[in-house]
């Protein structure tokens, strides 16, 4: 994100998006279309049983979006602002660089993402390369980013995964990224950590090995409970003061090393360390600690095309098929099922830290990116 995008598009789109929730105007186009491209994962994370459940049913990812459902739904979206590929194992996807060919000529994003759990190294490779080319073909300002999940050293990482030998071939995969970018200015290499009870007590080693890989940028979520990763009721996240230690030294590492990033990587962390603040205090309190713009400035498309206020909410509170409304997003979008989901937010009904959403709420918040402003300047 840079000044002018945020003045000329981000500001006038919040604006707008605080008169939805107050229901002034129809819902308009959310600024990140999170879009889950596939039901089918190798992984059998400790936090996430979405890999279980394809592995248990194959047949489920026989239900995901064909290309010409995709463009239909694209087509009828338009521009959007982050457009966020996941899964399922997004590059499990034989089509993922057709698919982002679609976003380029439909939604037109400043940026593109993906996260991956690295499995299949050779195939990350050659999927981010072909999707870098057509990127370029269309717009080679379009900023992309991939990144691997990093959840432990060695054997740690191998168990909360629970795919043996997992970290070899992470190790691997970034070593693949990390060529492809020195090739290309827009492409970008993450890496991503879940904080949770399984890999609490091996942060701080892995925050060091992380930073001594040279990585530009590095971040992490905490571990929730969510209807999509069915694994409501399960206890996998820290509770608020252990969180609130180990997010504490994280921060501390990302201060220290910001100076020595690139502008891109700069502004994200600093965001970073906005969002880290906030999930302290929803953790202990309980509550959006900024007005929620779930479902209003950000969309969830799910595989078979159930449309979703966000990840965590998901199957709980379903907005509708777009297969039952013709793929005809901006219909369901402002439906009288999708508004209800908007009054279940606003009412206060959850709470969660969910990165991508909280992102967009951060940018919704003049105190909070203040905050944000006043990170780079200090730090950066």
């Amino acid at each position: 994100m840079n000044l002018k995008d945020y003045i000329t598009y981000l500001l006038p789109k919040v604006v707008l998006f605080k008169a939805v929730r107050n229901n002034l105007v129809k819902p308009v186009t959310p600024i990140i279309l999170n879009f889950s491209i596939t039901a089918a994962c190798q992984s059998k994370c400790k936090t996430c049983n979405i890999g279980m459940k394809w592995l248990e049913n194959p047949a489920r990812s026989r239900q995901d979006l064909s290309l010409d459902e995709i463009e239909r739904i694209f087509k009828n979206i338009g521009p959007i602002y982050f457009f966020n590929i996941s899964g399922g194992e997004p590059f499990l996807r034989k089509d993922i660089a057709d698919i982002i060919e679609l976003a380029c000529r439909h939604l037109k994003p400043r940026f593109i993402h993906s996260p991956t759990n690295a499995i299949t190294s050779e195939q990350v490779q050659d999927r981010v390369r072909q999707s870098l080319n057509i990127i370029h073909r269309y717009d080679p300002s379009i900023q992309f980013t991939v990144k691997p999940s990093i959840d432990g050293i060695g054997a740690v990482h191998d168990e909360v995964r629970g795919v043996k030998g997992n970290f070899k071939r992470l190790e691997k995969t970034i070593g693949h990224l990390k060529e492809i970018e020195k090739e290309f200015d827009n492409f970008h290499l993450e890496l991503g950590t879940v904080i949770s009870n399984f890999n609490k007590e091996h942060l701080s080693e892995l925050e060091d090995y992380v930073h001594s890989l040279g990585v530009q940028s590095y971040r992490n979520e905490i571990a929730e409970q969510r209807a999509e990763f069915f694994n409501v009721g399960e206890d996998i996240t820290p509770d608020a003061d252990t969180y609130k230690t180990i997010i504490e030294e994280f921060s501390n590492k990302i201060r220290n090393s910001m100076k020595k990033k690139r502008r891109l990587a700069r502004v994200t962390e600093s965001m970073r360390l906005v969002y880290y603040e906030l999930v302290v205090k929803i953790l202990q309190e309980r509550r959006q600690i900024i007005p929620c713009l779930g479902g209003i400035s950000n969309a969830h498309i799910n595989y078979d095309g159930q449309v979703w206020p966000c990840a965590v909410l998901a199957y709980d509170q379903p907005m509708d098929f777009l297969r039952d409304f013709d793929y005809d997003f901006k219909r369901l979008w402002q439906s009288h099922q999708a508004n209800q989901v908007r009054r279940y937010i606003k009412d206060g009904n959850c709470a969660c830290p969910l990165a991508n959403q909280w992102y967009s709420n951060i940018l919704s918040s003049p105190k909070y990116m203040l905050k944000t402003v006043f990170n780079i300047f200090r730090y950066g």
